[in-house]
């Protein structure tokens, strides 16, 4: 579920309209402040700015854990299907809220024979400074809303060996507002404008953009083999690949290749069952790190139909970050004066959560789940909170 806007923002900096649009190509609109124009493209004047430099089965009488995964197999012939609905609505993007995105756009050094047709001489190594230094001052406010309806099933292959499958139907919403501001840096008539002329210019504009779309998600297939187990203890390994079935530009899946790999160890002492989970989460997307995987929690049983589980989900990024901020520019001429391109900060995407949640046993044998995943720091693109809530049934 998770997508990264720094994706979406680039690919709206690189990427002109079609006629069969997706939600992330209306994202790429709130740059665009010409009708049919290209992003950042000015109608007035012509000119066109960027950014510089920018690049889970019980044997042991509790219902399970909910985010963690537990080493105990189904068992030959047995079977486990359910379904669980996921909502949130993402808020911040690096502690930065999605209502308050500052940008800010530079002008692209002019040189040769564009240059010298603007001054009517040669240019300096700094192009033209009078024309290059109006900056445009951007104010980007997104609504991203998703519902992820997941159906599993599971399969016991052998009694040491799982088998199953994820089929995830995803419904994304966006509307977006951005309001831009051209910063004159000097002169008697404007050197750049949405519309209007010189002496008269428009510097102000803004747009909005809302679409929604449904369909398929990322399709998961995974494998769970029991290595080791004894009375009190299991230790298994997990593999799972994520295929990239959902549309990307849709906002719908990842568009790229997803495989995980976890030891995970559970234990059981009476009603108390503590686990850990330990792996590696590769992607194969030219914009996203692969991660270091850790998960510890436990579930405990407060009745024989009730169960609390709590975990600590985390998720490292490895590595420098594929998708880099531009950092900030420094004008020379006329004078020395350094702009900062954007309020998101430069930081890893590390992802920690705390989930806190719930099982009940019905009495037909249905369990019926209920848990909340609230983020304990504010790496990538986040929810205040993801709710969920789901059925699960084995036989």
């Amino acid at each position: 579920m998770r997508c990264y806007l720094w994706s979406l923002l680039s690919i709206a900096l690189a990427a002109t309209p079609s006629p069969a649009q997706g939600l992330r190509e209306k994202i790429s609109e709130l740059f665009i402040f010409t009708a049919g124009k290209d992003p950042l493209f000015l109608g007035g004047s012509g000119s066109t700015f960027r950014f510089e430099g920018g690049v889970p089965i019980p044997t042991s009488g509790s219902p399970g854990a909910v985010f963690g995964e537990r080493a105990p197999t189904l068992g030959r012939g047995r079977v486990f299907v359910g379904a669980n609905i996921n909502h949130l609505h993402f808020e911040t993007l690096r502690g930065v809220s999605l209502n308050d995105i500052q940008m800010t756009f530079t002008h692209a050094n002019v040189t040769g024979p564009q240059c010298d047709s603007i001054v009517g001489t040669s240019c300096t190594p700094y192009g033209v400074p009078t024309h290059e230094n109006d900056v445009i001052d951007l104010r980007l406010a997104l609504d991203i809303d998703m519902t992820v309806t997941s159906f599993f099933v599971s399969f016991g292959l052998l009694d040491r060996v799982d088998i199953g499958i994820v089929l995830p139907i995803v419904s994304t919403s966006l509307r977006g507002t951005s309001d831009a501001q051209i910063v004159p840096f000097g002169g008697t008539t404007a050197q750049h404008f949405f519309g209007g002329t010189p002496a008269n210019p428009v510097l102000e504009t803004s747009r909005f953009v809302e679409g929604s779309a449904r369909g398929v998600g990322d399709i998961a297939t995974r494998v769970k083999v029991n290595l080791t187990r004894s009375e009190r203890t299991n230790f298994s390994v997990l593999a799972d690949v994520r295929f990239p079935t959902g549309s990307a530009d849709d906002l719908l899946g990842a568009g790229h290749l997803a495989a995980r790999g976890l030891g995970i160890l559970s234990a059981r002492f009476g009603a108390f069952s503590p686990h850990a989970n330990f792996g590696y989460l590769y992607r194969s997307g030219s914009s996203e790190n692969s991660a270091v995987l850790a998960t510890v929690g436990f579930d405990h049983v407060m009745a024989p139909w009730a169960a609390f589980a709590v975990d600590l989900v985390s998720e490292l990024q490895v590595g420098e970050s594929k998708l880099r901020l531009p950092g900030p520019v420094t004008y020379d001429q006329p004078f020395r004066r350094t702009i900062q391109v954007t309020n998101i900060p430069t930081e890893r995407d590390d992802v920690v959560n705390g989930s806190f949640g719930f099982k009940f046993v019905t009495g037909s044998g249905i369990t019926l789940v209920a848990n909340t995943l609230w983020p304990l720091n504010r790496g990538g693109l986040r929810p205040n909170v993801l709710w969920t809530a789901g059925l699960e049934y084995n036989f």
